[in-house]
């Protein structure tokens, strides 16, 4: 037990350090690392796809993010590592595809699509795995970031909606798709 909280922390430790390094190197770049986001429907935008989830437009933007990303990413853990990572890699290649597909024209950036992903899958994991771990982590969840769905609104011009939108398409699949395959290692 108390060597997987500790590879859960070194975990969340370097996903942490990415998405700085990621920010510092952006900022002193001014910002060229941001036309690495998706571009919709443009094939340079296609590189975006696995990168605009560690690319942040600015410092602000990547702190309104990370401590949600962290949060939810160690609740999920619990899991396991392995179901983490598979669902967090569905999650980025899903939603990021579909915003190349459907979003907008702009260049699309940030790990709020990767975000809404694991809240929709740590809530649909109550309905479909139906296991009391899945339902404590479904209420907690919905306690503290049940605000969260007010960013599935096009409130903001210069916010992806489309990407919270498809990010949390993309988990209720992955949570469907977790008891229809049985990949939670259970």
């Amino acid at each position: 037990m108390k060597i997987r909280l500790k590879q859960h922390f070194h975990i969340l430790i370097g996903l942490a350090v990415i998405l700085i390094g990621t920010q510092l190197l952006n900022t002193l770049t001014g910002g060229a690392l941001s036309n690495f986001g998706i571009i919709p429907r443009y094939a340079q935008g296609l590189m975006g796809i696995p990168l605009s989830p560690f690319l942040h437009g600015d410092w602000e933007h990547l702190f309104s993010n990370l401590p949600a990303l962290l949060v939810l990413s160690a609740l999920l853990m619990t899991h396991s590592i392995r179901y983490y990572v598979l669902a967090s890699l569905f999650i980025i290649f899903m939603e990021g595809t579909l915003v190349w597909l459907f979003g907008r024209t702009a260049i699309h950036i940030g790990a709020s699509g990767w975000i809404f992903g694991l809240w929709g899958l740590l809530l649909a994991n109550a309905f479909f795995l139906r296991r009391v771990k899945d339902f404590f982590f479904a209420i907690l969840v919905f306690v503290y970031y049940g605000g969260i769905v007010f960013g599935l609104l096009p409130w903001q011009e210069d916010i992806s909606t489309e990407g919270h939108i498809f990010g949390v398409i993309s988990g209720l699949i992955f949570s469907w798709l977790s008891k229809k395959w049985i990949i939670t290692g259970h």
